[in-house]
């Protein structure tokens, strides 16, 4: 494991001079060199210029005046669950005559806009679907739609194959000929930008005023745009810092959906002090559960909730559910152990991990996968049954490559291994026939040893370098928190340093408690917390020095607020 601090071009910043110097050094190395790299006004985000988007707006501006009847076709995570439930009620404030919901279940009918859901679709009479969050590769799904005389409009985020699917619109930032700069919207973010379009579009064909509707403000749904930005794990560029930014201060303030609100009580999480992170490791999941164990309808109807009371019941089950996809995941990695095991002990390890067990679970591999990515730093793709003689695999990727990319380049030089796939550069997923295993783990080795080099598999942690004394401090720690949000290539700010330990042992199953003091000033002590240690190496009561990286935290408890480290590696000093 390498420490590397993240570097910087002083000269570049051009903040005011009342930021304080560690935090614009900070912003700098993320690429933000002045507060206009840093929109927190609404009138800041990025006009509404994706290419289909009129064409979008047209065919739901007319068919909401029509009154005809409107089907959303979602995805079965939490991204699609929030782009669900966003277009249904923006649809439903806006005067739409007939709104309903359609997520695949993922073991019934698989990922996107296939002809199979869409038969299920028909039995809704839609004369309008639209599908959020996926879509953009769903040629044969696209074509039933078509020949039943359905309209299609497609938003999606997902990178396009080099087919693309008939509709009469797609909007997606990443089509080819889009110029829309914001490449990284969710697809919950791109609904939103389809949904203010047309709210505009409405206002000026009088429709608000002659229907008596009151004029729906789009910041009420901003706190599902963050929710499903945050739990899609995109890119936090500006335009979707804003987003989020305007989100959690919408839940901060209490205008929330009973559904957010439920989910972040039975995580207890408070949610007028939430930060970004808390969608990720505390809602997200929650929601989630939904469709890797059951069906996402569950989770859809939890943020559609209008009232507290229901929106809590569901809240807890869905609660249930994310114990339940513990457990599973729990055996499953036993499972993993034996079988990392045997390749930790082979010569030539490989450097693209693919792992298959006819008992695994379907909607919990790939987040065994990005466990496992984290461990060994290799592009890791897990693989349970899926019926009919084929297995799905779900991957995570490592910096440097690109994972869709490496399917297309098996794919290409193994013509008909790979049934199907699609992805991004960190995720993605594919079906081959059972059978065809052992190639495929040959192949996607092969392909992931031209695609790398030696050191990409060199795990590095990146860090903002070494704390000044008078930066552990509690007005520091509540700058960094507001300073955000922070999350996918835009990190958490982190720090390193060597320090005495005073203090360590074991609290909860496997959390490593200490008291630490900074090496340049013994006589300050903090409190820290390193979470899922390995019990085989700590507690060390011989070592008496290690040097952590570490994220500067407050813990509060008893109504005492205090600075607390949280350990995300550390080693022992001689």
């Amino acid at each position: 494991m390498e420490i590397r601090q993240r570097s910087v071009d002083l000269d570049a910043l051009s903040f005011s001079s009342s930021m304080p110097a560690v935090l614009q050094r900070i912003y700098g190395a993320r690429g933000a060199f002045s507060e206009h790299d840093l929109p927190t006004q609404l009138s800041q985000l990025m006009p509404p210029a994706m290419l289909g988007l009129e064409a979008a707006v047209t065919v739901l501006a007319d068919a909401i005046q029509a009154k005809q009847r409107i089907l959303i076709v979602g995805d079965f995570d939490a991204d699609g669950a929030t782009s669900s439930a966003l277009a249904v009620l923006a649809l439903q404030a806006m005067g739409a005559h007939w709104v309903d919901f359609l997520v695949p279940n993922r073991f019934d009918f698989g990922y996107g806009l296939t002809p199979e859901i869409v038969e299920v679709a028909k039995t809704f009479a839609p004369d309008v679907i639209i599908t959020v969050d996926n879509g953009i590769s769903s040629i044969a799904g696209a074509k039933a739609v078509k020949n039943a005389g359905i309209k299609l409009v497609i938003t999606d985020h997902h990178l396009p194959a080099d087919e693309t699917p008939e509709a009469d619109a797609i909007v997606n930032p990443n089509q080819r000929g889009c110029e829309f700069l914001s490449k990284n919207l969710a697809g919950v973010g791109v609904i939103f930008y389809v949904m203010s379009k047309l709210r505009t579009a409405l206002k000026a064909l009088n429709w608000f005023a002659a229907q008596g509707l009151t004029e729906p403000n789009m910041a009420q749904f901003l706190d599902l745009v963050a929710l499903g930005t945050v739990a899609d794990v995109v890119p936090l560029d500006a335009n979707n810092r804003l987003l989020v930014r305007q989100g959690l201060a919408r839940i901060k303030a209490g205008a929330c959906r009973p559904g957010i609100t439920a989910l972040l009580q039975v995580a207890g999480r408070n949610p007028a002090a939430i930060q970004s992170s808390d969608m990720g490791f505390a809602v997200g999941p929650r929601l989630n559960a939904a469709g890797r164990l059951d069906d996402m309808t569950l989770g859809i109807q939890c943020l559609l909730s209008q009232h507290a009371d229901k929106a809590m019941a569901i809240a807890q089950q869905l609660d249930d559910f994310n114990r339940d996809r513990r457990s599973i995941e729990s055996a499953m990695q036993k499972e993993a152990e034996v079988a990392l095991s045997a390749l930790h002990m082979a010569d030539d390890q490989p450097w693209g991990i693919s792992l298959f067990h006819e008992q695994w679970h379907q909607g919990v591999i790939g987040i065994l996968a990005s466990r496992i990515k984290e461990r060994f730093h290799r592009p890791v793709i897990l693989f349970a049954l899926a019926g009919d003689g084929e297995i799905k695999g779900s991957g995570r990727s490592i910096q440097g490559l690109h994972l869709r990319d490496a399917l297309d380049r098996v794919s290409v030089l193994n013509p008909g291994l790979i049934i199907k796939f699609g992805g991004h550069a960190m995720a993605a997923g594919l079906s081959i026939k059972v059978e065809d295993f052992a190639q495929f783990q040959s192949a996607f080795d092969a392909v992931c040893r031209t695609m790398l080099n030696a050191s990409d598999l060199q795990a590095v942690i990146y860090t903002d370098g070494e704390l000044q004394l008078q930066d552990y401090s509690l007005g520091f720690a509540e700058a960094l928190v507001n300073a955000g949000p922070w999350g996918q290539h835009f990190p958490e700010p982190s720090f390193d340093g060597e320090f005495v330990v005073r203090e360590q042992r074991i609290v909860g199953a496997k959390h490593l408690k200490m008291t630490l003091s900074p090496e340049q000033n013994p006589a300050l002590s903090f409190d820290a917390i390193a979470f899922g240690v390995d019990l085989a190496q700590w507690p060390n009561l011989a070592v008496q020095r290690i040097r952590a990286v570490f994220k500067l935290d407050i813990n509060e408890f008893r109504g005492q607020r205090n600075v607390q480290l949280m350990v995300n590696y550390l080693t022992g000093l001689s």
